[in-house]
């Protein structure tokens, strides 16, 4: 095989498909870099299921340079899957974007889409980390600039590039204490590592690497862990109680000064768009300094909207924004074509509705049970199977409505279910569950003749309301705050708590879990039972919780999710 000396499009078509081959075999591996001992970490499933979708879009385009580059550009954005989908759509569409335009593509352009992949990967994350996937990529760029401007050949220049991500790699534990106390590298930075092998494989002929399977962390890691993220002191975002958006003027080269600025004061921060016109959502504790940050960098933001994510007050939104309106003059538009998608409303044979909702959902009775509670579109996916930006994308645009509320039930879900509002000209809420029960309570407060500003407050505070649990088993030894831990024992997690409840059977872990949720104050217990869960079993908990929880009423809802064979909720 010769070596290549230009990366063109058919270099850039086959390293892509290699990048995906590859994925799919380390993807196990990949996985078991999760902190926890569960059996669905998915950081390498979700991006193996996003680089499915670059491929797809692929097999349909032309081969030249453009419209390849476009193609990956494209269904890397749609086929997102997960927050490592997304901060790998990033890299490879700053990739693409800089290989489209290039007359020549040898190391020189190459080392220089590096680079824009990795501004791309930091532009996706508002509070960059270090340790995680984003330094890996900014020094595998920085090394690869440097070797083109020694000029090295397009080989040696990528295997700089990837000695230096390798090195970055090994080295995200010293930056991550989360990492370095569970033995483990980045999960993303691996990911992205295998890039590079399939760039080198293609280039000049070199194997690709094969899959290494480890037992993961140790006991004592793991024990580390798990008291750290109990006491990092981190503020939740239903915490944070209001919620400010508007369409923002603002010269391009502002932007990155205004949201650092909002990044002080709030969270859930989206803000999308471009050539000078923006969409902004944040959730804050500080509304004015959420509407005075633009205008410290010559924005002008129009259409203010203000909610009270604890008690509604479209009133305060309506006269905060008439004031901006009269005080700035400031045009009352709509977004660009840039700005607000490709996809425009369409209508369905769906009843018509005021404000929707799409769901995701991980079981046949799920599905079933929110379609019984008003859901118009659910959405196939959950703890393993995470849906894509195209196919929440899909659900959105058949709702016979122009306002949508979704609700994605998994806390890896939220990072592309928030981009689908810029993809769309309907109004899109996005209501951050991070599981079941929370979305079943969420539902309770639904109104499909309200707005979707209206829902999204309300549903937020209804799921905030929730304590919620789930069992499932453990896929190798470990340890935790309640103690030793052996694959096949069954473990109860929290979130925010990790692993609160260790036992060798179903119904002890349950009666453990179950007795850190409810407390005095609390009502109603609502069991979600898995594919797993028998109707005796089940019976035994709810007889359990009758005789020991007496103030406790229950409802229990078959769900049929794997693995997982019991989800609670208690309110």
């Amino acid at each position: 095989m010769a070596v290549l000396e230009e990366f063109g499009a058919d270099a850039l078509r086959h390293t892509v498909i290699a990048f995906r081959d590859t994925m799919k075999r380390h993807a196990g591996g990949i996985n078991r870099l999760n902190v926890y001992p569960v059996p669905d970490g998915d950081t390498g499933t979700n991006m193996s299921r996003t680089l499915d979708a670059v491929v797809a879009e692929l097999d349909g385009a032309s081969p030249e340079l453009e419209t390849t580059c476009e193609a990956i550009s494209h269904g890397s954005l749609m086929g997102a899957r997960g927050n490592s989908g997304v901060i790998l759509s990033q890299i490879l569409r700053g990739l693409s974007s800089t290989l489209k335009t290039a007359k020549s593509s040898g190391a020189p352009r190459v080392a220089e889409a590096l680079k824009a992949a990795s501004a791309a990967a930091y532009e996706a994350v508002l509070k960059p980390i270090e340790g995680t996937i984003l330094t890996v990529v900014r020094e595998t760029a920085d090394a690869a600039q440097r070797a083109a401007n020694d000029g090295a050949t397009l080989a040696a220049m990528l295997r700089v590039a990837r000695a230096a991500g390798q090195k970055a790699l090994d080295n995200t534990p010293e930056l991550l204490p989360v990492l370095k106390d569970a033995g483990v590298v980045d999960a993303g930075g691996a990911g992205f590592m295998l890039l590079l092998d399939s760039a080198i494989h293609i280039v000049d002929g070199e194997p690709l690497p094969e899959p290494i399977y480890d037992d993961g962390p140790s006991a004592e890691q793991l024990e580390k862990v798990a008291l750290r993220h109990a006491t990092d002191g981190s503020v939740d975002v239903s915490e944070l109680r209001y919620e400010v958006m508007f369409l923002l003027d603002l010269d391009d080269t502002k932007l990155k000064k205004f949201k650092n600025s909002w990044g002080e004061i709030g969270d859930s921060i989206v803000v999308v768009g471009g050539d000078g016109i923006y969409n902004c959502h944040i959730h804050t504790n500080d509304i004015g300094a959420a509407v005075e940050a633009p205008l410290l960098v010559g924005g002008i933001p129009s259409k203010i909207r203000i909610t009270d994510l604890f008690e509604e007050v479209a009133t305060v939104g309506e006269s905060v924004h008439a004031q901006r309106e009269a005080s700035l003059g400031a045009p009352s538009g709509t977004l660009s074509n840039s700005a607000s998608g490709r996809h425009g409303a369409t209508q369905s044979a769906l009843p018509p509705v005021t404000c929707a909702v799409v769901a995701v959902a991980s079981g046949d009775g799920l599905a079933e049970l929110f379609g019984q509670m008003g859901v118009h579109g659910v959405v196939t996916g959950g703890q393993t199977m995470n849906p894509s930006t195209q196919e929440l994308l899909d659900a959105v645009e058949h709702m016979n409505a122009t306002q949508v509320v979704i609700l994605p039930n998994n806390k890896n879900i939220i990072a592309v279910a928030n981009k689908i509002d810029e993809l769309t000209k309907k109004d899109v809420r996005v209501v951050p569950t991070c599981s079941m029960p929370e979305a079943l309570a969420a539902l309770v407060a639904y109104d499909p003749e309200a707005s979707a500003e209206h829902n999204g407050s309300q549903m937020l505070r209804a799921a905030s309301s929730v304590a919620t649990g789930e069992v499932t088993q453990a896929i190798r030894d470990t340890n935790s705050d309640v103690g030793p831990v052996k694959a096949g024992d069954f473990i109860g997690l929290v979130r925010g708590d990790g692993v609160v409840a260790v036992a060798a059977t179903l119904d002890a872990v349950c009666h453990d879990l179950l007795a850190k949720l409810i407390t005095p104050q609390r009502e109603l217990l609502t069991i979600i039972t898995g594919s797993d869960a028998t109707s005796q079993a089940t019976d035994a908990l709810v007889a359990h919780v009758g005789q020991v929880h007496p103030h406790i009423s229950c409802e229990v809802h078959f769900g049929g999710q794997p693995l997982y064979p019991y989800l609670f909720g208690v309110e």
